[in-house]
């Protein structure tokens, strides 16, 4: 009956090593290990170094023969599929995420994903691959961020402090954050609503940031929305927001973050960090197509999110209008892309119907 076979611990080849520093021949070795003489054979002929066998090296070599590259590097059918993954905008971890709802299993780790894109920036120093992740780092790692705006000017104004809990533990729907995503173009920008529990986001380009503009288009978006889901929005302290007040009419409760701390709307920038992979800071938007702009934000309503079990922000939110749907006569409630007639072609508000782009 044969005995089993166990490869050398690190601990053993340091036992080859003082033994054979000793003068000890083969034999004597594999008998101190109980092993096979040809085993220490072996080992010794494998990995021998210019400075003769060293334990470090050969655990080194063990460990580069028994690696047979990244499973995507193996299957290339599993490659195909993440990277396909990755150019639609999805995160590692969504991709991940939604292979193993997909399959009932886990597939790959999101950290499998990211090593695998790394190892290629650093294998052929080519650092377009960075533009597969979701913030386009070729390091890993954070980057700081400031910022703020003077609250002083903005009447009426609302601490977050007062804002309801239920608001903060996205518990219930119809609570939104609003910001404006700028771009290197002055006077650009694209003002964006999330809504904090489905993450679905509605956008329009308003022609200018000035505050009355602003108030109109946030009045124009959320009177096209049920009663049920406009209840709370909140803000920065930008001074475009200073006509918040105007979506009192709709019994729309309006709050402000912190002086400098834009962070506690986290949701919103989170989601505008996300849709900078749609729509770069270098685009010029007046010759973005409102079709393609309807497009670039389907496609962002459509990426399973780990937050929401891997459903769409449209899934999510779709719920909600079906929720409503007794109180609402809005054409949202037909998941489609709206576009306002009474608005120019710079005044679009967009929600993603249910297919993928």
């Amino acid at each position: 009956m044969g005995r089993g076979y166990a490869q050398l611990s690190l601990e053993d080849r340091c036992t080859v090593s003082r033994l054979q520093g000793e003068g000890c021949s083969v034999r004597q070795i594999a008998a101190a290990l109980d092993r096979a003489p040809s085993t220490i054979s072996r080992e010794l002929r494998r990995n021998d170094s210019h400075l003769g066998y060293r334990p470090g090296y050969a655990e080194e070599q063990r460990r580069a023969r028994r690696w047979s590259g990244s499973r995507l590097e193996r299957q290339p059918q599993l490659r195909h599929t993440v990277i396909d993954g990755l150019a639609r905008g999805w995160s590692p971890e969504q991709i991940a995420g939604r292979l193993a709802k997909q399959t009932g299993r886990p597939v790959i780790s999101h950290e499998s994903i990211y090593r695998f894109i790394y190892a290629q920036i650093a294998r052929t120093k080519d650092y377009t691959w960075r533009l597969y992740l979701p913030r386009a780092k070729s390091k890993r790692g954070y980057r700081g961020r400031r910022g703020g705006s003077p609250a002083s000017f903005i009447e009426g104004r609302v601490p977050i402090a007062e804002r309801p809990a239920e608001v903060a533990d996205r518990s219930h729907p119809g609570h939104w954050e609003a910001d404006l995503m700028l771009f290197a173009k002055y006077g650009q920008a694209v003002l964006a609503v999330h809504e904090r529990q489905s993450r679905i986001i509605l956008a329009t380009r308003p022609a200018n940031k000035t505050a009355d503009l602003i108030g109109d288009q946030l009045l124009a978006i959320f009177a096209e929305l049920p009663p049920g889901l406009r209840q709370t929005v909140t803000f920065d302290n930008g001074t475009e927001f200073a006509r918040h007040r105007r979506l009192h009419q709709l019994a729309i409760a309006t709050f402000f973050c912190d002086r400098y701390a834009p962070w506690q709307k986290g949701g919103i920038e989170n989601a505008i960090g996300r849709l900078r992979r749609f729509i770069p800071r270098k685009t010029d938007l007046a010759t973005l197509p409102h079709d393609r702009f309807i497009a670039l934000l389907r496609a962002y309503n459509n990426i399973p999110r780990k937050c929401l079990d891997f459903k769409t922000p449209i899934e999510a939110f779709s719920d909600h209008l079906l929720h409503f749907k007794c109180e609402s006569t809005s054409p949202l409630s037909r998941i489609g892309a709206k576009i306002c007639d009474s608005c120019a072609d710079s005044h679009v508000v967009a929600l993603a119907r249910g297919d993928v782009v």
